[in-house]
């Protein structure tokens, strides 16, 4: 896909993602509790999952050139239909369980796959009025509200000092990375800005062992990836973004190109 038809797709993302962002916030302003369903595999949806998802679908159906939409909350369970196909993928609503708990590390995730790999990704985190996008060639940024965006600079550091880790999945088999590793401070955070802190630099590596959807980290990879980041599978390949394999991937990391560690 050309540079110029990235850039257009990106900058009408990036209005989609902050219009599911006021869906979402809509719910969670409200004062009384909020209604939580389980689905099928177990995980939570809120009225906020399926607001942002509305918003996102019609946003991408009305664009052009059209691609087909795999999203956490669409009804194609389909996945293998997708396979090699150009499509978007898209989480309407990253770290349910951070919002159900009013908490503010909830994200809107949306990506453009091509050839089983993102190459455009928008993240948007409503509560902070901040966003992170990419497209491949077009260079990776931060957008704080209105503010000018800033370009990304992941760490340069040849080992791992810092670390970010899932909140509501910090397993024992990342907190043993974190200490082989000799990771002097992590810090805990829900949905996809954890990608994100890597990305911008502010943490060095984000390891995740654990179960995940290629929704929860594809706008995120192909962020980090612009930035100068990789994002490869716990056997230290690249991830491959192809839902004919299956949705679930067993687990990640995050990390600068050139960084160094003990997986």
């Amino acid at each position: 896909m050309n540079r110029e038809t990235l850039q257009t797709l990106l900058t009408e993302c990036r209005d989609m993602a902050r219009r599911a962002g006021l869906a979402i916030k809509a719910v969670a302003d409200e004062p009384e509790t909020m209604d939580v369903e389980a689905k099928g595999d177990g995980s939570p949806l809120t009225r906020a999952d399926r607001a942002s998802h509305d918003v996102i679908r019609q946003g991408l159906d009305d664009l052009q050139p059209h691609f087909d939409i795999l999203s956490e909350e669409g009804e194609d369970q389909s996945y293998e239909a997708y396979g090699t196909k150009t499509h978007w993928l898209v989480d309407p609503l990253d770290g349910t369980k951070e919002f159900i708990a009013r908490r503010t590390d909830y994200t809107v995730n949306i990506a453009l796959v091509e050839n089983c790999q993102p190459i455009l990704g928008v993240i948007y985190a409503p509560a902070h009025k901040a966003s992170w996008f990419a497209a491949a060639g077009c260079g990776a940024f931060k957008q704080i509200h209105d503010d000018e965006p800033l370009e990304l600079t992941p760490s340069t550091n040849e080992q791992p000092t810092s670390a970010v880790a899932s909140r509501s999945h910090l397993s024992a088999a990342t907190k043993a990375f974190i200490e082989r590793n000799g990771i002097e401070t992590f810090v805990q955070h829900g949905s996809s800005i954890k990608i994100c802190a890597v990305a911008e630099g502010s943490a060095d590596i984000y390891p995740r062992h654990g179960v995940t959807c290629l929704w929860d980290t594809g706008a995120g990879a192909a962020i980090a990836r612009e930035a100068g980041c990789r994002i490869v599978d716990l056997a230290g390949e690249d991830l491959i973004y192809d839902p004919g394999l299956g949705i679930k991937r067993e687990g990640f990391i995050v990390f600068p190109n050139g960084m160094t560690f003990e997986r």
